[in-house]
């Protein structure tokens, strides 16, 4: 079930601007222990939402790693999102319409300052275990360098330290796609939807690699000429995003990821990653385009409690959402004391 959080007060941004108050949508599954110390934080990656059993049903749910009967699972939809919490396409307070391209830039330590104003108000005083991947990676990590002391375990996958030059190319790559729409200089809610589809298709080639669109969109027939299976693909995945999400939320998200820096203002990122306290497992995909292992070995150089577990797959990036059952292997066999005995297992969406 999805709820709201409401916050009713002038809400500070990095940038140096405010928000007048948020909401914030979140789900819960499990209770809170007496001891309130068995919540489980899942943060969500760029299009994901406050549904973990949907996008990692592998993980999360009845029976499986992360499992309600033994924790108190919580997932929020990130400031800026589009699945409930106060966004682009919400109503602007004062003027009574849609923010559209008014709404602010925000950054990842905006938006982790406004999930720990959710976590005081679910009176959660220490989570358990704070875990996330590419964009929600960013946002754990930066979650335990910030208050480190409410953080006992860390889990962060395909993610980094800080937003890299490649990593901010690729995205700006895709909010020119969506500038390049026409429709995009409009106050619309379907304003860049093209652009979208683009930016998304972009998206995808560095989500994934040269090996798993040889296996899944090669042409079986030599003589074919036209229609091809990769095109197909690449139409669909764009047609896919357009149609759930939109275009200001996507590059205001990309924004804040290109923003990721756990260093700034706290001596460098080394320094800021000696601070951390949480016991944390990284977790690296071995064909990973857009994050490489080489991010997340420099976290377990400078983590003091720190392990990388590094998972062999087909799928690139990817891989933190696709390959469930080593990734819940590796996390059930560092993290015993917390999650139980449970089985995961692989879902692939393609």
């Amino acid at each position: 079930m999805l709820h709201t959080f409401r916050y009713t007060h002038p809400f500070e941004l990095e940038s140096g601007g405010a928000l007048p108050g948020f909401e914030l949508a979140y789900t819960t599954a499990g209770r809170l222990n007496a001891a309130r110390d068995n919540a489980v934080w899942i943060c969500h990656a760029l299009t994901g939402n406050a549904q973990p059993q949907e996008w990692w049903a592998g993980l999360v749910g009845p029976g499986k790693l992360l499992d309600p009967a033994r924790h108190f699972i919580v997932c929020a939809n990130a400031l800026g999102g589009c699945y409930g919490s106060t966004g682009p396409l919400s109503v602007h307070p004062k003027t009574h319409t849609p923010w559209y391209h008014s709404f602010p830039e925000l950054t990842n330590r905006d938006m982790v300052r406004a999930f720990q104003l959710l976590q005081k108000h679910l009176d959660i005083p220490r989570i358990g275990l704070l875990m996330g991947g590419s964009l929600g990676g960013q946002h754990a990590l930066e979650w335990a360098v910030e208050q480190p002391r409410s953080v006992a375990r860390l889990v962060v996958l395909a993610s980094n330290a800080w937003h890299s030059p490649w990593g901010i190319a690729f995205n700006e790559s895709q909010r020119m796609a969506i500038e390049a729409d026409v429709t995009w200089q409009l106050n619309s809610k379907k304003a860049g939807l093209q652009g979208l589809k683009v930016a998304r298709t972009l998206g995808v080639l560095s989500y994934r690699t040269y090996e798993i669109y040889q296996q899944r969109q090669a042409e079986q027939d030599p003589d074919q000429l036209g229609r091809y299976r990769a095109s197909a693909y690449q139409q669909y995945q764009g047609h896919k995003l357009a149609e759930r999400f939109n275009a200001y939320t996507y590059y205001r998200f990309s924004q804040a990821m290109d923003s990721h820096h756990v260093g700034r203002g706290r001596g460098g990122a080394q320094q800021a990653l000696a601070g951390v306290t949480a016991k944390t497992l990284a977790v690296g995909i071995d064909s990973d385009l857009l994050f490489p292992l080489q991010e997340q070995e420099y976290l377990v150089q400078h983590i003091p409690q720190a392990r990388l577990e590094v998972i062999s797959s087909l799928y690139g990036h990817d891989g933190f959402l696709v390959e469930a059952a080593p990734i819940a292997a590796a996390i059930q066999g560092y993290f015993p004391d917390f999650t139980g005995v449970a089985q995961a297992q692989t879902e692939v969406k393609v």
